[in-house]
Protein backbone atom coordinates (compact mmCIF):
# COMPACT_ATOMS: atom_id res chain seq x y z
CA UNK A 1 0.00 0.00 0.00
CA UNK A 2 1.64 3.21 -1.51
CA UNK A 3 0.10 5.94 -1.38
CA UNK A 4 0.68 8.27 -4.98
CA UNK A 5 2.52 11.02 -5.11
CA UNK A 6 -0.13 13.29 -4.54
CA UNK A 7 -0.34 12.20 -0.99
CA UNK A 8 3.38 12.25 -0.35
CA UNK A 9 4.58 14.13 2.71
CA UNK A 10 2.47 15.70 5.64
CA UNK A 11 -0.61 16.68 4.59
CA UNK A 12 -1.55 19.97 5.80
CA UNK A 13 -4.42 20.98 3.92
CA UNK A 14 -6.17 17.75 5.42
CA UNK A 15 -5.06 18.78 8.79
CA UNK A 16 -6.68 22.04 8.64
CA UNK A 17 -9.55 20.24 7.20
CA UNK A 18 -9.93 17.97 10.22
CA UNK A 19 -9.25 20.61 12.79
CA UNK A 20 -12.16 22.61 10.83
CA UNK A 21 -14.24 19.94 11.11
CA UNK A 22 -13.92 18.98 14.64
CA UNK A 23 -14.59 22.62 15.42
CA UNK A 24 -17.95 22.53 13.49
CA UNK A 25 -18.82 19.53 15.48
CA UNK A 26 -18.50 21.03 18.38
CA UNK A 27 -20.20 24.13 17.35
CA UNK A 28 -23.12 21.84 16.08
CA UNK A 29 -23.38 20.41 19.74
CA UNK A 30 -23.83 23.34 21.11
CA UNK A 31 -26.62 24.01 18.73
CA UNK A 32 -27.95 20.30 19.75
CA UNK A 33 -28.99 22.36 22.83
CA UNK A 34 -30.94 25.15 21.27
CA UNK A 35 -32.77 22.92 18.45
CA UNK A 36 -36.12 21.05 18.65
CA UNK A 37 -34.62 17.56 18.04
CA UNK A 38 -33.77 15.11 21.02
CA UNK A 39 -30.42 15.60 23.06
CA UNK A 40 -29.30 15.25 26.38
CA UNK A 41 -30.14 18.73 27.40
CA UNK A 42 -32.37 21.04 25.79
CA UNK A 43 -33.06 24.66 26.39
CA UNK A 44 -36.63 25.32 27.95
CA UNK A 45 -37.72 26.61 24.84
CA UNK A 46 -36.41 26.02 21.01
CA UNK A 47 -34.70 28.79 18.82
CA UNK A 48 -36.48 27.52 15.35
CA UNK A 49 -34.29 29.39 12.99
CA UNK A 50 -30.78 27.25 14.13
CA UNK A 51 -32.19 24.24 12.73
CA UNK A 52 -31.45 25.63 9.06
CA UNK A 53 -27.81 26.29 9.50
CA UNK A 54 -27.91 22.95 12.17
CA UNK A 55 -29.40 21.31 9.01
CA UNK A 56 -27.07 22.27 6.23
CA UNK A 57 -23.78 20.35 8.23
CA UNK A 58 -25.69 17.17 9.71
CA UNK A 59 -25.63 15.20 6.25
CA UNK A 60 -21.90 15.90 6.07
CA UNK A 61 -19.65 16.48 9.07
CA UNK A 62 -19.21 13.28 10.58
CA UNK A 63 -18.92 11.55 7.30
CA UNK A 64 -16.14 13.99 6.18
CA UNK A 65 -14.08 13.04 9.90
CA UNK A 66 -14.59 9.62 8.89
CA UNK A 67 -12.91 9.97 5.35
CA UNK A 68 -10.31 12.34 6.62
CA UNK A 69 -9.72 9.18 9.15
CA UNK A 70 -9.74 6.77 6.77
CA UNK A 71 -6.81 8.47 4.41
CA UNK A 72 -4.45 9.24 7.89
CA UNK A 73 -4.78 5.59 8.65
CA UNK A 74 -3.39 4.29 5.32
CA UNK A 75 -0.28 6.71 5.50
CA UNK A 76 -0.04 5.39 9.14
CA UNK A 77 -0.40 1.77 8.40
CA UNK A 78 2.27 2.64 5.71
CA UNK A 79 4.68 4.32 8.35
CA UNK A 80 4.19 1.25 10.78
CA UNK A 81 5.01 -1.26 8.09
CA UNK A 82 3.40 -4.07 9.95
CA UNK A 83 -0.34 -4.67 10.25
CA UNK A 84 -0.32 -5.81 14.00
CA UNK A 85 2.08 -2.94 14.99
CA UNK A 86 -0.89 -0.75 13.36
CA UNK A 87 -4.01 -2.77 15.39
CA UNK A 88 -1.66 -2.00 18.81
CA UNK A 89 -1.33 1.94 18.00
CA UNK A 90 -4.65 2.44 16.56
CA UNK A 91 -5.81 0.62 19.77
CA UNK A 92 -3.74 2.64 22.54
CA UNK A 93 -4.40 5.34 20.76
CA UNK A 94 -8.43 4.96 20.58
CA UNK A 95 -9.63 2.22 22.71
CA UNK A 96 -7.92 3.77 26.02
CA UNK A 97 -9.30 7.32 25.77
CA UNK A 98 -12.46 5.81 24.85
CA UNK A 99 -12.98 3.64 28.21
CA UNK A 100 -11.65 6.57 29.99
CA UNK A 101 -14.03 8.69 28.77
CA UNK A 102 -16.94 6.29 29.17
CA UNK A 103 -15.47 5.66 33.27
CA UNK A 104 -14.73 9.55 33.97
CA UNK A 105 -15.50 12.19 30.95
CA UNK A 106 -18.59 11.38 30.06
CA UNK A 107 -20.24 10.25 33.06
CA UNK A 108 -21.51 13.75 34.12
CA UNK A 109 -23.78 13.56 31.12
CA UNK A 110 -26.23 10.97 32.00
CA UNK A 111 -26.55 12.28 35.50
CA UNK A 112 -27.78 15.88 33.91
CA UNK A 113 -29.37 14.49 31.40
CA UNK A 114 -31.51 12.29 34.21
CA UNK A 115 -31.74 15.67 36.85
CA UNK A 116 -33.11 17.96 33.38
CA UNK A 117 -35.60 15.13 33.24
CA UNK A 118 -36.67 15.11 36.80
CA UNK A 119 -36.02 11.58 37.45
CA UNK A 120 -32.79 11.74 39.71
CA UNK A 121 -32.31 14.05 42.53
CA UNK A 122 -29.04 12.47 44.10
CA UNK A 123 -25.96 14.13 43.87
CA UNK A 124 -22.83 12.90 41.09
CA UNK A 125 -20.72 11.06 43.58
CA UNK A 126 -23.51 9.18 44.39
CA UNK A 127 -24.83 8.67 40.81
CA UNK A 128 -20.96 7.45 39.57
CA UNK A 129 -21.09 4.76 42.57
CA UNK A 130 -23.97 3.72 42.83
CA UNK A 131 -26.30 3.91 39.34
CA UNK A 132 -23.90 4.43 36.69
CA UNK A 133 -22.56 1.07 36.42
CA UNK A 134 -25.42 -0.76 36.16
CA UNK A 135 -25.20 -2.01 33.08
CA UNK A 136 -28.66 -1.32 31.68
CA UNK A 137 -31.09 0.90 31.09
CA UNK A 138 -33.69 0.70 33.75
CA UNK A 139 -33.21 4.65 34.49
CA UNK A 140 -34.32 5.35 30.27
CA UNK A 141 -31.06 5.84 29.23
CA UNK A 142 -28.50 3.48 28.66
CA UNK A 143 -25.51 2.95 31.30
CA UNK A 144 -22.39 3.19 31.77
CA UNK A 145 -22.64 4.92 28.02
CA UNK A 146 -20.03 6.69 25.61
CA UNK A 147 -22.36 9.33 23.94
CA UNK A 148 -20.47 11.15 21.79
CA UNK A 149 -17.65 8.61 21.97
CA UNK A 150 -19.45 6.22 19.78
CA UNK A 151 -17.26 8.09 17.17
CA UNK A 152 -14.05 6.71 18.70
CA UNK A 153 -15.75 3.16 19.08
CA UNK A 154 -16.14 3.04 15.48
CA UNK A 155 -13.17 4.20 14.20
CA UNK A 156 -11.56 1.38 16.62
CA UNK A 157 -13.46 -1.29 15.17
CA UNK A 158 -12.77 0.05 11.61
CA UNK A 159 -9.07 0.34 12.01
CA UNK A 160 -8.83 -2.87 13.59
CA UNK A 161 -10.65 -4.46 10.04
CA UNK A 162 -8.02 -2.46 8.04
CA UNK A 163 -5.29 -4.29 10.02
CA UNK A 164 -6.91 -7.52 9.03
CA UNK A 165 -7.31 -6.38 5.64
CA UNK A 166 -3.36 -5.01 5.29
CA UNK A 167 -2.46 -9.05 6.31
CA UNK A 168 -3.99 -9.67 2.92
CA UNK A 169 -1.07 -10.71 0.41
CA UNK A 170 0.22 -7.59 -1.71
CA UNK A 171 -1.49 -9.01 -4.85
CA UNK A 172 -5.03 -9.54 -3.46
CA UNK A 173 -4.17 -5.48 -1.87
CA UNK A 174 -3.02 -4.52 -5.36
CA UNK A 175 -6.44 -5.92 -7.01
CA UNK A 176 -8.48 -3.60 -4.19
CA UNK A 177 -6.68 -0.16 -5.09
CA UNK A 178 -7.02 -1.32 -8.62
CA UNK A 179 -10.93 -2.13 -8.27
CA UNK A 180 -10.90 1.05 -6.65
CA UNK A 181 -9.38 3.16 -9.25
CA UNK A 182 -11.83 1.46 -11.75
CA UNK A 183 -14.96 1.85 -10.39
CA UNK A 184 -14.63 5.45 -8.66
CA UNK A 185 -12.66 7.60 -10.96
CA UNK A 186 -13.83 10.57 -13.30
CA UNK A 187 -17.77 11.12 -12.83
CA UNK A 188 -18.47 7.99 -10.96
CA UNK A 189 -16.24 9.41 -8.41
CA UNK A 190 -19.39 11.57 -7.73
CA UNK A 191 -22.55 9.40 -8.79
CA UNK A 192 -22.12 6.27 -7.13
CA UNK A 193 -21.86 7.38 -3.78
CA UNK A 194 -24.52 9.54 -3.73
CA UNK A 195 -26.44 6.43 -4.89
CA UNK A 196 -25.09 4.44 -2.04
CA UNK A 197 -26.23 7.26 0.33
CA UNK A 198 -29.32 7.52 -0.71
CA UNK A 199 -30.23 3.94 -0.72
CA UNK A 200 -29.03 3.83 2.75
CA UNK A 201 -31.27 6.84 3.75
CA UNK A 202 -34.69 5.24 2.10
CA UNK A 203 -33.94 1.37 2.88
CA UNK A 204 -31.75 1.39 5.68
CA UNK A 205 -32.48 4.09 7.82
CA UNK A 206 -36.04 3.51 8.20
CA UNK A 207 -35.44 0.07 9.53
CA UNK A 208 -32.82 -0.10 11.86
CA UNK A 209 -32.24 3.95 12.34
CA UNK A 210 -29.44 4.94 13.78
CA UNK A 211 -28.30 3.42 17.80
CA UNK A 212 -24.81 4.30 17.82
CA UNK A 213 -24.57 0.72 19.65
CA UNK A 214 -21.58 -0.93 17.13
CA UNK A 215 -23.40 -3.96 16.97
CA UNK A 216 -26.88 -2.97 15.85
CA UNK A 217 -26.53 -0.25 13.57
CA UNK A 218 -26.19 -1.27 10.07
CA UNK A 219 -27.20 2.02 8.73
CA UNK A 220 -24.53 4.24 10.30
CA UNK A 221 -22.16 1.42 9.24
CA UNK A 222 -23.21 1.47 5.60
CA UNK A 223 -22.44 5.29 6.17
CA UNK A 224 -19.37 5.89 8.26
CA UNK A 225 -17.63 2.25 7.37
CA UNK A 226 -17.81 3.48 3.56
CA UNK A 227 -16.54 6.69 4.29
CA UNK A 228 -13.69 5.37 6.32
CA UNK A 229 -12.79 2.62 3.74
CA UNK A 230 -13.15 5.45 1.64
CA UNK A 231 -10.46 7.49 2.69
CA UNK A 232 -7.96 4.12 3.10
CA UNK A 233 -8.66 3.53 -0.92
CA UNK A 234 -8.75 7.46 -2.09
CA UNK A 235 -5.29 7.41 -0.34
CA UNK A 236 -3.75 5.31 -2.80
CA UNK A 237 -5.68 6.80 -5.75
CA UNK A 238 -4.00 9.06 -8.27
CA UNK A 239 -7.25 8.77 -10.23
CA UNK A 240 -9.66 10.25 -7.36
CA UNK A 241 -7.39 12.53 -6.72
CA UNK A 242 -6.83 13.74 -10.28
CA UNK A 243 -10.97 13.98 -10.25
CA UNK A 244 -11.11 15.94 -6.80
CA UNK A 245 -8.62 18.54 -7.45
CA UNK A 246 -9.77 19.45 -11.17
CA UNK A 247 -13.66 20.05 -9.94
CA UNK A 248 -13.73 20.49 -6.13
CA UNK A 249 -14.90 23.93 -7.23
CA UNK A 250 -17.70 22.88 -9.44
CA UNK A 251 -18.45 19.86 -6.37
CA UNK A 252 -19.37 22.93 -3.94
CA UNK A 253 -21.23 24.96 -5.88
CA UNK A 254 -22.96 21.26 -6.40
CA UNK A 255 -23.22 20.91 -2.63
CA UNK A 256 -24.89 24.80 -2.07
CA UNK A 257 -27.82 23.91 -4.76
CA UNK A 258 -28.36 20.99 -3.13
CA UNK A 259 -28.74 22.89 0.05
CA UNK A 260 -31.21 25.12 -0.69
CA UNK A 261 -33.30 21.80 -2.43
CA UNK A 262 -32.96 20.29 1.12
CA UNK A 263 -34.35 23.21 2.66
CA UNK A 264 -37.05 24.13 0.12
CA UNK A 265 -38.31 20.02 0.09
CA UNK A 266 -38.14 20.19 4.38
CA UNK A 267 -40.43 23.59 4.08
CA UNK A 268 -42.79 22.53 1.58
CA UNK A 269 -42.87 18.32 2.27
CA UNK A 270 -45.27 16.27 3.93
CA UNK A 271 -44.73 12.61 4.81
CA UNK A 272 -45.15 10.83 1.34
CA UNK A 273 -42.91 9.07 -0.21
CA UNK A 274 -42.38 11.22 -3.55
CA UNK A 275 -41.03 13.80 -0.81
CA UNK A 276 -39.22 11.17 1.08
CA UNK A 277 -37.04 10.01 -1.83
CA UNK A 278 -36.72 14.00 -2.97
CA UNK A 279 -34.90 14.59 0.71
CA UNK A 280 -32.87 11.42 0.59
CA UNK A 281 -31.73 12.38 -2.94
CA UNK A 282 -31.01 16.71 -1.80
CA UNK A 283 -29.14 15.14 1.38
CA UNK A 284 -26.72 12.52 -0.29
CA UNK A 285 -26.01 15.24 -2.96
CA UNK A 286 -25.17 17.71 -0.56
CA UNK A 287 -23.30 15.44 1.85
CA UNK A 288 -20.92 13.69 -0.73
CA UNK A 289 -20.46 17.30 -3.20
CA UNK A 290 -19.44 18.99 0.08
CA UNK A 291 -16.84 16.07 0.97
CA UNK A 292 -15.41 16.00 -1.92
CA UNK A 293 -15.37 19.23 -2.81
CA UNK A 294 -14.08 20.34 0.36
CA UNK A 295 -11.14 18.14 0.28
CA UNK A 296 -10.27 19.56 -2.99
CA UNK A 297 -10.55 22.88 -1.51
CA UNK A 298 -7.99 22.01 1.60
CA UNK A 299 -5.62 19.97 -0.96
CA UNK A 300 -5.51 23.04 -2.96
CA UNK A 301 -5.86 26.12 -0.66
CA UNK A 302 -4.75 25.04 2.91
CA UNK A 303 -1.55 23.42 2.37
CA UNK A 304 0.55 25.16 4.21
CA UNK A 305 1.88 25.01 8.23
CA UNK A 306 2.42 27.06 11.13
CA UNK A 307 2.50 27.27 14.92
CA UNK A 308 -1.67 27.19 15.11
CA UNK A 309 -2.15 23.94 12.83
CA UNK A 310 0.79 22.61 14.80
CA UNK A 311 -1.21 23.27 18.19
CA UNK A 312 -4.58 22.41 17.15
CA UNK A 313 -3.72 19.20 15.15
CA UNK A 314 -2.23 17.72 18.77
CA UNK A 315 -5.14 19.97 20.56
CA UNK A 316 -8.52 18.76 18.90
CA UNK A 317 -8.83 15.00 19.84
CA UNK A 318 -8.53 16.45 24.03
CA UNK A 319 -11.04 18.96 22.92
CA UNK A 320 -13.68 16.72 21.10
CA UNK A 321 -13.20 14.40 23.83
CA UNK A 322 -14.38 16.94 27.06
CA UNK A 323 -16.36 19.21 24.96
CA UNK A 324 -20.18 17.44 25.37
CA UNK A 325 -19.68 17.31 28.72
CA UNK A 326 -18.92 20.78 29.05
CA UNK A 327 -22.10 21.81 26.60
CA UNK A 328 -24.29 19.73 28.96
CA UNK A 329 -23.17 20.87 32.12
CA UNK A 330 -23.53 24.90 30.75
CA UNK A 331 -26.63 24.12 29.40
CA UNK A 332 -28.56 22.35 32.25
CA UNK A 333 -27.19 25.30 34.70
CA UNK A 334 -28.18 27.96 31.89
CA UNK A 335 -31.80 26.19 32.27
CA UNK A 336 -31.87 26.58 36.00
CA UNK A 337 -31.08 30.27 35.71
CA UNK A 338 -33.24 31.00 33.20
CA UNK A 339 -30.96 32.96 30.79
CA UNK A 340 -32.17 33.64 27.19
CA UNK A 341 -31.00 32.21 23.95
CA UNK A 342 -28.29 34.55 22.88
CA UNK A 343 -26.66 34.67 26.39
CA UNK A 344 -26.90 30.98 26.66
CA UNK A 345 -25.33 30.61 23.26
CA UNK A 346 -22.46 32.81 24.29
CA UNK A 347 -21.65 31.15 27.55
CA UNK A 348 -21.29 28.29 26.29
CA UNK A 349 -19.62 28.53 23.06
CA UNK A 350 -16.76 30.91 25.82
CA UNK A 351 -17.53 28.17 28.48
CA UNK A 352 -16.63 24.83 26.37
CA UNK A 353 -13.59 26.45 24.56
CA UNK A 354 -12.00 27.48 27.70
CA UNK A 355 -12.66 24.21 29.71
CA UNK A 356 -11.47 22.38 26.41
CA UNK A 357 -8.17 24.57 26.22
CA UNK A 358 -7.91 23.97 30.33
CA UNK A 359 -8.40 20.24 29.65
CA UNK A 360 -5.95 19.74 27.14
CA UNK A 361 -3.12 22.72 28.67
CA UNK A 362 -3.40 19.86 31.65
CA UNK A 363 -3.41 16.88 30.01
CA UNK A 364 -0.25 17.48 27.79
CA UNK A 365 1.56 18.75 31.15
CA UNK A 366 0.93 15.18 33.13
CA UNK A 367 2.17 12.31 31.37
CA UNK A 368 0.01 9.92 33.01
CA UNK A 369 -3.12 11.40 31.94
CA UNK A 370 -1.73 12.18 28.03
CA UNK A 371 -2.82 8.66 27.14
CA UNK A 372 -6.42 9.00 28.49
CA UNK A 373 -6.78 12.14 26.23
CA UNK A 374 -5.48 10.60 23.25
CA UNK A 375 -2.23 12.00 23.63
CA UNK A 376 1.12 10.09 23.29
CA UNK A 377 3.39 10.08 25.93
CA UNK A 378 5.53 13.00 26.47
CA UNK A 379 9.08 11.91 25.16
CA UNK A 380 10.97 13.63 27.89
CA UNK A 381 8.84 11.61 31.20
CA UNK A 382 8.02 8.17 28.99
CA UNK A 383 10.76 5.37 29.79
CA UNK A 384 12.00 3.14 26.54
CA UNK A 385 11.11 0.48 28.12
CA UNK A 386 7.17 0.97 28.77
CA UNK A 387 5.14 -0.77 25.58
CA UNK A 388 3.13 1.70 24.93
CA UNK A 389 5.57 4.54 24.53
CA UNK A 390 7.29 1.83 22.25
CA UNK A 391 4.26 1.89 20.32
CA UNK A 392 3.18 5.67 20.03
CA UNK A 393 7.07 6.78 18.85
CA UNK A 394 6.74 4.61 15.87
Amino acid sequence: MQPTTVMNGRQYGLDWLRIGAFALLILYHIGMFFVPWGWHVKAAAPVEWAVWPMMAVSPWRLMLLFVISGVVSRALLIKLAAPQGFAVSRSVRLAVPLLAGMILFVAPQPWFELRDRGTYDAGFVHFWLNDYFEFGGTRGTPLPTWNHLWFVAYLWAYSLMLAVLAALPTTMRARLQDGFDALLSGWRLVALPIVWLTFARLELHPVFGETHALVDDPYAHAIYGFAFFFGVALAGSQAAWTTILRYWRELLSLAAIACVALFTVHRLSDATPVWDIARACARSVLAWSAIIGLLGFAQTRLHHDGPVRRYLTEAIFPYYIAHQTIIVAAGFWLKQVGAQPELAFGVILLTTILGCALTYEVARRVNWMRPLLGLKPSPVAAQPSDWITKVQRN
